[in-house]
Order: C-alpha cells, then sequence, then structure tokens
C-alpha cells in the first residue's frame, strides 16, 4: 500500500508539471496545480487571520458546490467573524467557485501526505467539511492527527455507487470511519453510509442542501426583468432546460406530435436550452423547426425583437439564465434522461411549481424519484410516451396545476437542510472546546 502511495504521488507531479497546453478537463486540472501548493501558501499570508477561525469546505465540482453553497452562505451570516476557504477539484468549478464569497479559493491538490500536510499549514482550518461523499484519504488522516474534525454534509450514496464495491470500502474505510460529523441527505444513504464505515455515533439525517438552493434562487428571480417581459406569453410554455441531442430527438418528435393534437386549442411555445449551446449543437435545432414549419428564434434575436419573442420555439443561445426562463414555464422538460451523463436538476423548475418531464434515465436522481413519488413528474420513454404527457399537461390546465402543486409542495418540505448542516457543524465544534 505504501508502495503504491508513493508511486501514485510520483505519477501525479510528473504529470502535472508536463501536462500539455489543452482545453482538455484532465489537461486543465493538470495545469492547474502547478505551483498550487505556493499560491495557496502566498494566499493564505496575504489574507488569513489568526484571530479569526476558518473553515474549509471542499466540494468537487458544480453540483457538489451547489450544496456547498447555502452552507458557505448561512456560515457567513452567523459567524462573520469567521474566515472561509473553498476547494474544488474539476475546472468545471473554476468559475461558479467565485459565487462561495471565500476568503480563499482554489483547486484541492492530488491527494498525498505532503500535499494534505501543505494545505492545512497553509489554512489552517478549525474544522474541514466535505460534501456530498468525497473524502481524500490523506487529507482526512492528516486533519484528524492535528485534532481537527472532519464533517461530511449532504452525503448522499446511491445503491449503485462504486463507493460501495469491496475495493473502494477498503480503500476509504478508514477515512469515512474517522469522519466526526455526517449528515445524510436521507435515511436510506445513511444506512449506506454505515456499511462504509460512518460511525453510527456521528452520523443523523440533515437532508439535501440543494433544495434550499433552488428555493432561494426561484425566490429570487426577478419576473419584471427585461428577459422574462420579452418573452411573456399567454400561450401555454414548454421550457426544456439542459439537453443533449439523444434527448432532444425524443423531445422535438413530442412537441411537434403534441402541437397536432392540440387541434383549437392556444399553440404551445417552446423555449429549448441545450446543454452545451455551442453553434454545432445550435444548427440542428434551429434546423429542424424550419423543417417542421415552425417560427423560431434565437434567445439573443428574441430579446431585441418583439415579435421574434413570440415565435414557436426560443433555442437558448447562452449560458446562465435557465434558471430565470424556468419562471415561464408552465411545463418543464429536463435534459439528461436519455444520456449517458445523467439527469439533470430536476428540482429547479419544480421550485416553480411546474410539473417535470425526463427520460428513463432518473435511478441515481433521489429528488426524480420524489417528485414522481408526488405526482409532480412524469418519465417518458420514447417521443409517443413525451407526446401524451406533454399533451395532457399543456393543454388541460386542471391535471397540470394539480402535478404542478405537488412538485412545489415537495421541494417545500425539504427544505431546512442548510440551517440543520450549520447546527451539526456548530455542535461538533462546541463540543471539542
Amino acid at each position: 500500500m505504501l508502495a503504491a502511495r508513493i508511486a501514485t504521488r510520483i505519477a501525479t507531479r510528473i504529470a502535472t508539471r508536463l501536462a500539455p497546453s489543452s482545453e482538455s478537463k484532465l489537461c486543465r486540472s493538470l495545469a492547474a496545480r502547478r505551483g498550487l501548493l505556493d499560491r495557496v501558501a502566498v494566499t493564505s499570508r496575504a489574507v488569513r487571520s489568526a484571530a479569526r477561525p476558518l473553515v474549509w469546505i471542499h466540494a468537487p465540482s458544480v453540483g457538489e458546490g451547489l450544496q456547498a453553497r447555502p452552507v458557505a452562505h448561512r456560515w457567513r451570516e452567523v459567524h462573520p467573524e469567521w474566515q472561509l476557504a473553498y476547494t474544488y477539484f474539476s475546472p468545471s468549478a473554476e468559475r461558479f467557485a467565485t459565487s462561495i464569497g471565500a476568503d480563499i479559493t482554489d483547486y484541492l491538490p492530488f491527494d498525498g501526505r505532503h500535499e494534505a500536510d501543505a494545505m492545512l499549514d497553509a489554512l489552517q482550518p478549525a474544522v474541514l467539511v466535505f460534501v456530498k461523499l468525497d473524502v481524500w484519504p490523506n487529507l482526512v488522516e492528516r486533519a484528524t492527527a492535528r485534532n481537527i474534525p472532519v464533517v461530511l454534509l449532504s452525503a448522499t450514496l446511491a445503491a449503485r455507487s462504486g463507493r460501495t464495491g469491496t475495493l473502494a470500502r477498503l480503500l476509504l474505510r478508514d477515512a469515512y470511519r474517522a469522519l466526526q460529523g455526517v449528515g445524510a441527505i436521507d435515511q436510506a444513504s445513511a444506512d449506506r453510509l454505515l456499511a462504509l464505515g460512518v460511525r453510527p455515533d456521528v452520523l443523523e439525517v440533515t437532508g439535501d442542501t440543494r433544495f434550499d438552493q433552488v428555493w432561494a434562487r426561484a425566490q429570487g428571480v426577478d419576473r419584471q426583468q427585461p428577459l422574462l417581459q420579452a418573452l411573456a406569453s399567454s400561450r401555454p410554455t414548454l421550457v426544456a432546460g439542459s439537453t443533449w441531442p439523444t434527448d432532444e430527438a425524443v423531445l422535438l418528435a413530442a412537441y411537434a406530435g403534441a402541437l397536432r393534437e392540440g387541434g383549437d386549442q392556444p399553440r404551445p411555445r417552446l423555449i429549448i436550452a441545450p446543454h452545451e449551446p455551442t453553434a454545432a449543437h445550435l444548427a440542428p435545432i434551429l434546423g429542424w423547426a424550419r423543417s417542421a414549419g415552425l417560427s423560431v428564434a434565437t434567445l439573443a434575436e428574441a430579446e431585441s425583437d418583439a415579435a421574434a419573442a413570440q415565435r414557436d420555439v426560443i433555442v437558448v443561445d447562452r449560458v446562465g439564465v435557465l434558471g430565470d426562463l424556468y419562471a415561464l414555464a408552465d411545463v418543464a422538460f429536463v435534459g439528461g434522461g436519455f444520456h449517458a451523463a445523467g439527469l439533470h436538476s430536476v428540482i429547479e423548475p419544480a421550485a416553480f411549481g411546474a410539473p417535470v418531464l425526463f427520460g428513463p434515465g432518473h435511478d441515481m436522481s433521489r429528488e426524480a424519484g420524489l417528485l414522481l413519488a408526488a405526482g409532480g413528474a412524469r418519465v417518458v420513454r420514447d417521443a409517443g410516451e413525451c407526446a401524451a404527457a406533454m399533451g395532457a399537461w399543456l393543454f388541460e390546465s386542471a391535471t397540470r396545476a394539480v402535478a404542478g402543486a405537488a412538485a412545489l409542495a415537495l421541494v417545500q418540505r425539504e427544505l431546512g437542510a442548510t440551517e440543520r448542516s450549520v447546527r451539526l457543524v456548530q455542535r461538533l465544534l462546541r463540543e471539542r472546546v
């Protein structure tokens, strides 16, 4: 085991130094870690105050970051005297990380003992918080050796997670056993975490902070902003978010089918926000709409032309606006259910009271299961099923209202995880004084 750790450390250091310039995620990740330890040390010397305790939060990517952010912001509110460090692993989280508002923000180095000690020396945290599931064995070991409590929040373990395998359990069991506070999203995850090695005396169910995140986001949307005012319509509106071409093959055919079946009822609109709004991704959607005889515009065109804003299909050609556009949704379609990457966030539209459609690849999404059970969502397996479900909600306002109310109630029922998570950390720190 020691030889393997040494070999891994040497390999990662060499890869970090020699990684070529490239836009690939791997190369960006390696290049960003060049000089990382020195960078964090310099930043810490400039901003770290020995008179103020610091909480260090690590969230690997954007998904985990969305769970970390409400905790970080709430901690700032109740403990303004504290400092905050925030680290992440994936380059995709680099832009998102600025929204945390931490005093120190950077990548997490690879998990070697030297790297862990260097980060702990620089940050001098009073507590180390991991989010969701990702724990780093060497970092946990070195923090524990310094008597720094390690916490896991919004802890999630799906039934089919790779962490449940024999090898993963062997490698990570000591790290999970060393955790001194764990807040699981639900009892099912709590039970699975016990099997990974988490001690029952440190484990409690605190909920999923993503619900607090999306609720706050939905409540903060300005419905009078020019974007939403331009796109407002009395026609039923379907907002499709984070779609991939495999989703669109089903969605677009279903939308065309729903239009044919609508008869003399108000003609529904489609606002579609592809997950990757590149020119290559947008062109087939625009071409499909034109070939189907539908009026179509890009979001940029709709914002500058009132007539374009009322066309049948609006294709969103930039990122960062989907969270606002869901405010226009009578019905939502969330992408990823027909794609290997997995289902995207279904609770974002649910927080606006929109019933949700998605494809069959939802088994790794707890919130999708909750919405289905509550009656606020439907799973569709092909264009025929999608057209039928879409039509039932777009053309039957009473049915849609019941499903939308169920979706909204589910989000509201799950609120409060942020406060419970903050209290868990506070209690742990008080017990150690």
